[in-house]
């Protein structure tokens, strides 16, 4: 009887006791990047609680904008609460700390930040890691496509100081030199900055037709209200990491008239009724704004959202490989988002593959333009 019970202590050590996917999300509910990671949390309050009859358990922590935090969380949640799959962060310079921590616990990574040095160059550590949002370089595309249809021939660029900001100025730069754009002028600032005087100046000196502003969330607000203090004339375009209401309600006035690209999901009913996301993006926003309120929709929450379709399709597939809460499971978790095919999302369609982990395509960008406001689909 003493062995008996002695092997059956054994097999309750080696095997999970919980039958249930555990999810880690780390995001930044609070500090510069707040206005982001506060509609990504709204989200993990509205999904379902099971995937294919398997429980769900959803624990989320607040990495407060700060990279070190994060990569602590994503450890915390793969070593103490032994999650299947972690969710995160809201900002780059986080996510690409998450990468060495879920690389080496081999669990997968589905990341809400943007820049494409989250999934490129593809190697062992990022096979583990998979991208929501939109390729920096599919999102300049649209602008650099519009700034050539309304003829503008040079452009100066001011952004943040951190991977983010200079993520974006090299994309730009090089679809924008292709496009025979001249950049007359480069500016960076901080995330918590409080002005930008000095870079404003030197910006509307350069006087070009128009200025690109790579922030995300409501830091995005501050140089463009510098530049119109200044008296700069010419468009300006923001990146889509301004997309949200914050962004809206902090600038005011100051960012009428701002130019940007965004998920279609943030305009979902001025969408066409041929776009594929349609019918998607209309979903998630009623779900969202029946819960936080009319025009309470983000594309940040719209990026949560859709993390969590490409989860529940890959997860249930997996399921009927390995148990949660096993490496076999977390290995079969990953090889089955790599295989995701046509998932038509609020943010675009995810077609992910062995040397691809954004998975999307020119349909998951629309240009838009701030109108008394709110956001307004541009032809």
């Amino acid at each position: 009887m003493k062995k008996i019970l002695a092997l059956l202590a054994a097999v309750l050590v080696a095997t999970p006791v919980w039958a249930q996917i555990r999810v880690g999300v780390t995001i930044a509910a609070t500090g510069p990047a707040a206005s982001l990671g506060i509609p990504e949390k709204n989200v993990f309050a509205l999904l379902p609680t099971s995937i294919a009859g398997t429980p769900v358990e959803i624990i989320l922590l607040d990495d407060a904008t700060d990279p070190t935090n994060a990569a602590k969380n994503t450890q915390k949640l793969i070593a103490e609460n032994k999650v299947d799959v972690v969710i995160g962060s809201s900002i780059t310079p986080s996510s690409l700390a998450m990468i060495d921590v879920v690389a080496d616990k081999q669990t997968p990574l589905i990341c809400l930040a943007a820049s494409s040095r989250i999934v490129e160059p593809m190697d062992e550590k990022r096979r583990w890691v998979f991208k929501i949002p939109q390729n920096d370089s599919l999102v300049a595309g649209a602008i650099v496509e519009h700034m050539v249809k309304t003829g503008v021939h040079n452009v100066g660029y001011i952004g943040f100081a951190d991977a983010y900001g200079e993520g974006w100025y090299n994309e730009f730069s090089k679809l924008a030199q292709a496009a025979n754009i001249k950049i007359v002028a480069k500016e960076a600032y901080g995330r918590s900055d409080t002005s930008v005087t000095g870079q404003s100046i030197k910006l509307t000196a350069a006087a070009p037709d128009a200025i690109l502003i790579g922030a995300a969330g409501t830091p995005g607000v501050l140089p463009q209200a510098a530049l119109l203090e200044r008296g700069y004339k010419g468009k300006i375009y923001q990146t889509h990491g301004v997309a949200n209401g914050d962004f809206l309600r902090v600038g005011g006035k100051q960012v009428e008239g701002a130019l940007l690209p965004v998920g279609p999901n943030l305009v979902a009913e001025q969408l066409p009724d041929s776009h594929p996301s349609k019918k998607a993006g209309l979903e998630f926003v009623k779900k969202y704004e029946a819960a936080y309120g009319k025009d309470s929709r983000s594309l940040f929450a719209g990026l949560a959202w859709d993390a969590w379709l490409v989860l529940d399709a890959a997860a249930t597939r997996a399921l009927k490989k390995a148990q949660p809460g096993t490496p076999e499971f977390r290995k079969a978790l990953r090889d089955e988002i790599e295989q995701t095919k046509n998932l038509v999302a609020a943010t675009g369609v995810y077609n992910y593959s062995a040397t691809d982990h954004a998975g999307l395509d020119a349909r998951a960008r629309v240009m838009v333009r701030v109108e008394n406001g709110a956001w307004k689909l541009v032809p």
